[in-house]
């Protein structure tokens, strides 16, 4: 049996642990105020006796630091030795997360209980890639059968493309690949895709049409050829409004080019649940790959959302993707606290948050092949922990989920690094990057790893008066030019950071680094006592456009608005 709870397997037998429909009679989700725990009084008293220690002196005073404060798993090495913490701080916070029962929530999580419970729906984006095939149940029933049945539909699928036995209404092979989506339907495929190019088939393009903006998809339509070209439509629903739009005019295009109507059923298929949506749209139904409600779009590259990904990379490739998730996953479900990734980063995450005050959280990638994953990583951090709600329907007391933000890191240090270094704000930071590149060409990958470790040593040592000092009469300068001089070219340094380093970012490194990034964002909704599976702040302003779209096109007259957006509409309407 293993800690965390779930289904396991005894003599061939599935076990369930509680229940899986939500009923409080049944089972009470237990439901906390961080700020009323004991441990947060702790952390308070302990934040205020250690917010002024240098990482410098942290690191003189600890020859071991480095070997205590980092953990490896495979090929990938975490390193939050220049995270402002003692043994002191990471036991508190270890503490918190007991108090906060996450090991219960975890279990919970792997068991198919209904933890999205304002949706009335379990969560297990970890039954996509259980490669152990332990039978998890939702409602009582055993969900992997149908997670390798769709696995296998898109393996036979993707293999067909690959080898040139599906080809276009003219009997073109397929050359290029239109996945058609938004949100998790879009940024995890293609941020995959990108990522794992070296892996990727190079007969085949890739392209990912999300803004429903006309000029997005009219580039995309002009650099390819009709006769050779699948589009993918991902939408659970087929309603999606911006991906639907997108997809009409896909279809218009190719009917118009090939001359066929016929022809939608050679060059689309659907990512759905809709079969009635998709039939009527030309879809041959036999090429629709479905999920269920318990895959959350932000976590949904891994199901058949994934279905550009697996066409791109072969099964294979797909397959140790998800085979790295997988042992992130079991990591994260069996391993203790002290030793657990995500739970720790998830914990500094809190730590900066709501003791620091920190507001936002960086991620400075340098890895030009990773440079989608902050965008991809927005959407997972603020669409699951932006909220200001708790389980109990209460406001929270605490500060929740940070602001997001990053970029390629090589490109940010002649950007926003000077706000990093020398800014009024505290941002704490992930460094990303591979200590091998797939592209070794000249010094390139040395600069590049130059750079990246120069960065972040420079934020945690900062330069001292005396240094910056030091410097300037060296260069000659003395008196009054070097008194006036001398303030900016102080740093204070003190600046928090993590370094993620791999060997290289094969399909299983980068697997196991997008669960830890999953997992991490559960633990801060669990300690936070935040629902991190629903989204409701995003329905308001669809609801809105669709009252405004009529009004713009003339339908009906605009009204019952506020007056600056009366008065655009007006604007955009050319009537003033």
């Amino acid at each position: 049996m293993f800690a965390g709870g779930g289904a396991v397997t005894l003599a061939g037998n599935p076990v369930n642990h509680g229940p899986q429909t939500f009923n409080p009679l049944i089972r009470k989700l237990s439901m906390s105020v961080p700020s009323d725990l004991p441990v947060w009084q702790s952390l308070k008293a302990h934040h205020a006796a250690i917010a002024d220690l240098h990482l410098r002196d942290l690191f003189a005073a600890d020859p071991d630091r480095f070997a205590r404060f980092s953990r490896r798993f495979g090929d990938l090495l975490v390193d939050f030795s220049k995270q402002r913490v003692t043994g002191e701080t990471l036991g508190l916070l270890i503490e918190l997360a007991r108090q906060a029962q996450l090991p219960t929530w975890i279990g919970r999580m792997f068991d198919g209980e209904m933890i999205n419970h304002t949706e009335r729906r379990s969560v297990l984006h970890v039954a996509l890639r259980n490669r152990s095939n332990r039978p998890i149940l939702v409602n009582g029933e055993d969900v992997m059968p149908g997670v390798n049945a769709v696995l296998e539909h898109m393996r036979k699928f993707a293999d067909q493309i690959r080898r040139g036995k599906w080809r276009g209404q003219t009997g073109k092979r397929i050359r290029d690949v239109v996945n058609i989506g938004i949100g998790g339907s879009d940024l995890g495929p293609k941020m995959i895709c990108e990522a794992l190019e070296p892996y990727g088939d190079p007969t085949l393009r890739m392209h990912f049409v999300s803004n429903v903006d006309g000029a997005h998809i009219s580039h995309v339509l002009a650099e390819c050829d009709p006769e050779s070209t699948l589009f993918i439509i991902a939408s659970k629903t087929f309603t999606t409004q911006e991906t639907m739009t997108n997809a009409h005019t896909a279809r218009a295009w190719l009917v118009k080019e090939l001359g066929d109507e016929s022809a939608v059923a050679k060059h689309f298929v659907a990512v759905s649940t809709n079969a009635a949506g998709v039939s009527k749209f030309g879809i041959d139904t036999a090429n629709m790959f479905e999920f269920w409600d318990w895959v959350g779009g932000r976590y949904s590259l891994w199901s058949a959302i994934g279905l550009p990904i697996v066409v791109y990379l072969g099964m294979d490739h797909f397959t140790e993707l998800l085979d790295g998730a997988h042992a992130m996953d079991e990591h994260f479900r069996t391993a203790p606290l002290e030793e657990n990734l995500p739970a720790l980063l998830g914990l500094l995450g809190v730590w900066y948050i709501d003791f620091f005050g920190a507001d936002s959280h960086v991620m400075l990638v340098y890895d030009d092949y990773l440079r989608s994953l902050p965008d991809y990583l927005q959407q997972l951090d603020m669409e699951s922990n932006g909220k200001s709600i708790d389980r109990d329907g209460q406001a929270v007391r605490v500060n929740t989920g940070p602001i997001l933000w990053g970029s390629l890191g090589n490109n940010g240090q002649h950007a926003y690094y000077q706000l990093l270094h020398q800014g009024t704000h505290l941002v704490p930071a992930d460094f990303l990057a591979p200590a091998q590149s797939p592209n070794p060409i000249g010094e390139h990958h040395p600069i590049l790893l130059a750079n990246c470790l120069a960065q972040a040593e420079a934020m945690m040592v900062g330069k001292t008066e005396a240094q910056a000092r030091a410097d300037l009469e060296k260069q000659g300068l003395s008196g009054e030019a070097l008194e006036k001089l001398l303030p900016y070219k102080i740093f204070p340094g003190n600046r928090p950071s993590t370094s993620l380093f791999y060997r290289r970012l094969t399909p299983q490194v980068l697997g196991s680094l997008i669960a830890l990034y999953e997992h991490k964002v559960f633990v801060q909704g669990v300690i936070w006592n935040i629902n991190s599976f629903d989204q409701w702040g995003v329905e308001l302003g669809k609801q809105l456009a669709n009252a405004i779209l009529p009004e713009l096109k003339g339908d009906r007259s605009a009204s019952g608005h506020d007056a600056s957006t009366l008065g655009l509409i007006r604007f955009c309407r050319d009537e003033d």
